[in-house]
C-alpha cells in the first residue's frame, strides 16, 4: 500500500510536499514535550506535589539537561536508519511517556517524566522533522522550513487550550493520558504510510528539480564535513551559540508566561489564550521569513531575530493589560517564528546533507541544554525577590551580544568545509 500511494501521489505533485505535511504534523505532535504545554500544568503540579517554583524548575532543568545528552546519538541513528524509522519508535515511546508523566508522585518521578518528554518530543521529534524537510528541499528550504514550523505554531495555539480543557474535564493527571493517545492516533498512520527519508533513492531530486537543474548546489549539499570536522569551524560555534541563546530565553518565556501574566494582574485564562496570539503571529510571519532567507544572506536575518528576542524579554516586563499582552504576544510570535525556522535551516545550509543527522543532533543537544537552563534564573528571581522582571531585563543583554557575533558568519558553502576533516 505504501509503495502504491507513493506512485499515485508522485505523478500528481512533488512528493516532498507530502513529506513536508507529515513533518509539519509531527511538529504539532511534539506539543506534549514543549514548554508552552507545560506552562498550563506547572502551577497545578507544584501545588499537587507540594514543591516550590525553584524545585519544579530545577527538576525540569536537570531532566532536560540529561535528556539533551542523548540527542547526539539520536542524530547518528537518523543518519544510520533514516528519520522515518526513528520517528515511529519515538512516537510510540512518547505516548507511554505522557501516560507515565500523569502518574508522577514526587520530584524524582516528575524529573523522569520531564526527561522523557523533553528528549522524545522537544528533542527527537523536532530533530527528525527538520531532517526530513532538509533532505527533500534545497533552493526552497527557507520556505519549506517556515511551513514546517507552522506545526509548532499550531501546537502553541492549541495545546495550552487543549491542556486546559482536559484539566477541567478529567484533571491534570488524566489529561496526560489523553495527550499520549492523541499522539499515537495522529502520527503513527501518517509516518507508516507517507514518510520517506530522502528523494534520491526514489528517483527524485530535492525541490522536485529536473536532472541537471541546480546540479552544482545539490552536489555541494551532498558533501560537507562530519561532526568532527564541523566543530573545528568557527561558523559552527557562532550558529550553535545563536541557537542556544534563543532556546534558553524562549523556553523561559513559555514556561513562566502564565505565572508572569498572573503576577502582573492578568487572569490565568487570558494568559493561556495569549499563546494563540503568538501562534497567529508566527503563522503569518513564517512564510515571510522563509521567503527572505531564500533570497538573502542569512546572517542578517539571524542577527535581527536575536535583537528581537532581546526586545521580547524587555517587553514582557511592561505587560499589565490586554493591549500590552497582545503587543508582547505579537513581537514574541515573530521572534519565535524566526528562531524556529533557523533551527532547521542553518545546519544543512552551512554544512550540507551528508552528515546532517549527526550535526543536527549536536546542535539539538546544545539547544536542549539551553532550554534546560533557561527557567532557572527566572525561578530563582521569583523565589528570592518575588518578581521575574529584574532577571528578564538582565537576560535581554545576552541575545544582543549574540547578534553581533552572527554578523561574522560567512556565506553558506557546505563543500568548502570538507577540507576541515583532517
Amino acid at each position: 500500500m505504501r509503495a502504491s500511494l507513493f506512485e499515485f501521489i508522485k505523478k500528481r505533485i512533488f512528493y516532498g510536499w507530502v513529506v513536508l505535511a507529515v513533518a509539519t504534523a509531527a511538529m504539532f505532535a511534539s506539543g506534549p514535550g514543549q514548554s508552552h504545554t507545560f506552562s498550563i500544568f506547572v502551577d497545578l503540579i507544584a501545588k499537587d506535589l507540594g514543591i516550590s517554583s525553584t524545585s519544579l524548575a530545577s527538576s525540569y532543568a536537570f531532566a532536560t539537561l540529561v535528556a539533551a545528552l542523548g540527542l547526539s546519538r539520536m542524530g547518528s541513528f537518523v543518519d544510520k536508519f533514516g528519520a522515518r524509522r526513528v520517528m515511529i519508535v519515538v512516537i510510540v515511546l512518547l505516548g507511554f511517556a505522557c501516560m507515565a508523566f500523569g502518574a508522577a508522585a514526587g520530584v524524582l518521578t516528575l524529573s523522569l517524566g520531564f526527561m522523557s518528554l523533553r528528549f522524545l518530543a522537544q528533542g527527537s521529534i523536532m530533530l527528525c522533522s527538520t531532517n526530513l524537510v532538509a533532505q527533500w528541499f534545497s533552493a526552497r528550504r527557507g520556505v519549506a522550513m517556515s511551513i514546517l514550523m507552522l506545526g509548532f505554531a499550531a501546537s502553541m495555539a492549541l495545546h495550552p487550550l487543549l491542556g486546559q480543557w482536559l484539566i477541567d474535564l478529567v484533571g491534570w493527571r488524566k489529561a496526560w493520558v489523553g495527550l499520549g493517545l492523541m499522539s499515537w492516533i495522529m502520527m503513527l498512520p501518517l509516518l507508516w504510510l507517507f514518510a520517506h527519508d530522502k528523494p534520491e533513492p526514489l528517483g527524485l531530486l530535492p525541490d522536485g528539480a529536473a536532472a541537471g537543474t541546480g546540479e552544482d548546489q545539490l552536489k555541494a549539499e551532498l558533501t560537507g564535513p562530519s561532526l568532527k570536522g564541523a566543530i573545528k569551524i568557527p561558523a559552527f560555534w557562532i550558529i550553535m551559540l545563536g541557537l542556544f541563546t534563543p532556546s534558553m530565553m524562549i523556553t523561559s518565556l513559555f514556561f513562566f508566561q502564565v505565572s508572569i501574566f498572573e503576577q502582573h494582574g492578568l487572569t490565568r485564562a487570558l494568559a493561556a489564550s495569549i499563546f494563540g496570539v503568538s501562534a497567529l503571529s508566527m503563522a503569518v510571519m513564517m512564510p515571510v521569513i522563509g521567503w527572505i532567507l531564500d533570497r538573502s544572506n542569512p546572517k542578517y536575518v539571524f542577527a535581527g531575530s536575536l535583537v528581537l528576542l532581546g526586545m521580547s524579554l524587555v517587553n514582557i516586563t511592561f505587560v499589565n493589560d490586554v493591549m500590552t499582552a497582545t503587543l508582547y504576544a505579537i513581537i514574541f510570535g515573530v521572534n519565535t517564528a524566526a528562531n524556529m525556522t533557523f533551527f532547521g535551516y542553518m545546519w544543512p545550509q552551512y554544512f550540507g546533507r551528508k552528515h546532517l543527522g549527526s550535526i543536527q543532533g549536536a546542535g539539538q543537544t546544545i539547544g536542549v541544554i539551553g532550554a534546560s537552563l533557561g527557567p532557572l534564573p527566572l525561578a530563582i528571581s521569583f523565589d528570592y525577590f518575588g518578581t521575574y522582571d529584574g532577571a528578564l531585563l538582565f537576560l535581554a543583554i545576552v541575545p544582543v551580544g549574540c547578534a553581533v557575533l552572527a554578523l561574522f558568519l560567512p556565506l553558506p558553502n557546505p563543500s568548502a568545509f570538507e577540507v576541515k576533516e583532517t
